[in-house]
């Protein structure tokens, strides 16, 4: 692995959460944002299917169209309330990424409506240069109350 670092905080009193790794801008480090994320996710017992695909096609995009030889990415979560908070930030600051409609019978083009129709908002944004971040955002389901007991009969 290139020069990767983890970082995690939780805290779990008041529901935010923190996890932030440096990856290569490789396939290979596009793989394992996807894998991190969804070990992290379940850490945190939060859903992963929809949040790993988002991290799969922004990871992917970083490592295919924000590469630079030598320069990594840095993918990012943030839980805060009940919204989960994908970014994953590369060093082409240059090379915006924009929706657009693919052709046909193309074998690629289709990685941010995947994101566009799972994450409930994302953009971009622009770091120091030459860094952009594009986030996704995904609310998360409420929790489930705890039973009570009231009503309960014993037997």
């Amino acid at each position: 692995m290139n020069q990767e670092i983890a970082e995690t905080t939780a805290q779990l009193d008041t529901g935010i959460h923190n996890f932030s790794v440096l990856l290569s801008s490789t396939p290979r480090g596009a793989r394992l944002a996807r894998l991190l994320a969804a070990d992290q996710l379940r850490k945190w017992e939060l859903p992963v299917e929809a949040a790993s695909h988002v991290v799969a096609e922004l990871a992917a995009n970083a490592a295919t169209h924000g590469r630079l030889p030598g320069r990594s990415f840095r993918l990012t979560l943030y839980v805060v309330g009940g919204t989960l908070r994908i970014e994953v930030t590369d060093t082409r600051g240059d090379r915006r990424p924009e929706l657009q409609e693919p052709v046909p019978d193309a074998e690629s083009g289709r990685g941010l409506l995947l994101v566009d129709a799972l994450a409930d908002r994302w953009g971009v944004t622009e770091g120091r240069f030459p860094r952009k971040t594009i986030w996704a955002e995904l609310s998360l389901p409420q929790p489930e109350p705890a039973p009570t007991g009231s009503g309960a009969v014993d037997a």
